[in-house]
């Protein structure tokens, strides 16, 4: 039986990708799609490499009433939109996997709750490439024996949100091993203002935006005598797909909320 899926931000870069993988996946029947400013419009009028005619909702409560067979709502949208559509989602019975970032603790905490309520499951993945999350899980290892890490986070100058969710991710695992330290110099001092990037228990995270950027992140970690250096390159949006294809799958097995890819895989 098919996953009837549908996909808020269907004209953005990873939204477009994800369009794609779904058309082209058998198991897989893309129903409609959320995009702010082509309401009642069909796919493939806003994207001339698509034939399909998807309808296009500017709003999701009447997507969601209006389309009643969806199992998967697919959140690729813009920060202040994707807290909304995903409780939503959830409040309809509907599984989210999210890779919109930018929520708080507070809202996690409340999606799962409410996700549980439900008895269904919602997945929430800052990356959804396979080598960045080993990248983040890599890290974490090594921070046991490497407390001295700064993060650099590199995508390109249309995202929002600095850091990126997976900086914030990485920051957090490495946080579960890492002894919390002040790094530098005691008195050292920005003669620039947020020169040293921004702090998490010590350590520095760092964000880089320039056009032909599309995502990267490497994690450096510093000792005496050494350095070591794990990096992440996603030069393609493709290399997103495999995760969304998997978390739409592994979603309908899940109960609560999943902040993480590597709590799947």
């Amino acid at each position: 039986m098919a996953i009837n899926v549908v996909i808020a931000g269907p004209r953005g870069k990873m939204g477009s990708e994800a369009v794609k993988m779904v058309l082209n996946e058998e198991d897989f029947r893309l129903v409609a799609c959320i995009d702010r400013k082509n309401d009642g419009k069909t796919l493939n009028s806003i994207i001339s490499s698509v034939d399909a005619t998807v309808p296009i909702y500017d709003d999701i409560e009447t997507c969601l009433d209006q389309q009643k067979e969806v199992d998967v709502l697919v959140e690729l949208s813009v920060p202040e939109a994707g807290y909304k559509h995903t409780k939503c989602a959830i409040n309809h019975g509907i599984r989210p996997v999210v890779g919109t970032t930018g929520f708080t603790e507070n809202q996690l905490a409340e999606l799962d709750e409410l996700a549980k309520k439900q008895n269904i499951g919602c997945i929430i993945a800052p990356n959804f490439a396979i080598g960045a999350v080993l990248m983040m899980k890599f890290a974490k290892m090594a921070a046991s024996y490497f407390p001295d890490v700064d993060i650099i986070e590199k995508h390109h100058d249309n995202k929002l949100d600095a850091p990126s969710g997976t900086a914030i991710k990485t920051a957090e695992l490495i946080s579960e091993n890492r002894t919390v330290k002040q790094q530098g110099h005691p008195e050292e001092k920005e003669t620039l203002t947020g020169a040293r990037g921004a702090d998490v228990d010590g350590m520095k995270v760092h964000s880089i935006r320039l056009p032909g950027l599309v995502a990267h992140q490497e994690v450096i970690f510093g000792s005496a005598g050494q350095t070591l250096t794990i990096k992440h390159d996603s030069i393609d949006r493709a290399s997103f797909m495999d995760g969304v294809k998997f978390c739409i799958e592994r979603v309908l097995e899940s109960k609560g909320l999943t902040y993480g890819l590597e709590n799947i895989l």
